[in-house]
């Protein structure tokens, strides 16, 4: 059950910090309209609808979170060391706060638009960049992310699993 509670936790923790950027960026340029607290977390509601929506300043709104949640997944995946001789019930929520924080965006980014759009529009349309290019690239972080969870994060942690999500499919030879 603690397991459960440490992940739940995290997975709020992302969704506070993920939002509170978009939120933050929204502030800055005046789009915000409001905050929608859903069942799964909250939701930062923008002024301009999703159709009118054209600018730089969208791409900055869109896809600041991701690089932010990205960056502090990476900055704690590197101090995993440090983090892991911390006391026991603390070092393994962060486990799972590595965890999401590396996953999370990538997923939203790469996979998560075929489902639906998310951040992705805003930055297509703040950046002009080919949104399958965006998915690519971030699909390409999603596998390396998952080997490295996989492969440097979960054995140093002394979690073992089968489950084939968490077992290395490619072998980096990271532990040489």
């Amino acid at each position: 059950m603690k397991n459960w509670i440490y992940f739940l936790i995290a997975l709020m923790l992302y969704m506070v910090i993920h939002e509170g950027v978009h939120l933050i960026a929204a502030l800055t340029y005046g789009e915000c309209h409001s905050i929608l607290v859903q069942w799964y977390g909250p939701q930062v509601i923008f002024n301009t609808p999703v159709a009118e929506r054209e600018g730089v300043m969208w791409g900055f709104i869109s896809g600041t979170p991701n690089i932010i949640t990205l960056a502090l997944g990476y900055t704690l995946f590197l101090l995993r060391v440090k983090i892991k001789e911390l006391k026991k019930d603390l070092a393994h929520f962060l486990e799972y706060v590595i965890i999401i924080f590396m996953l999370a965006d990538a997923l939203n980014l790469s996979l998560a638009p075929f489902v639906f759009g998310g951040d992705i529009n805003g930055i297509v349309a703040g950046f002009g960049i080919n949104r399958y290019l965006i998915q690519f690239f971030f699909l390409v972080i999603l596998l390396v992310n998952r080997e490295l969870i996989a492969q440097k994060l979960l054995p140093e942690f002394g979690i073992k699993t089968n489950h084939f999500l968490f077992r290395k499919w490619i072998d980096l030879n990271l532990n040489k």
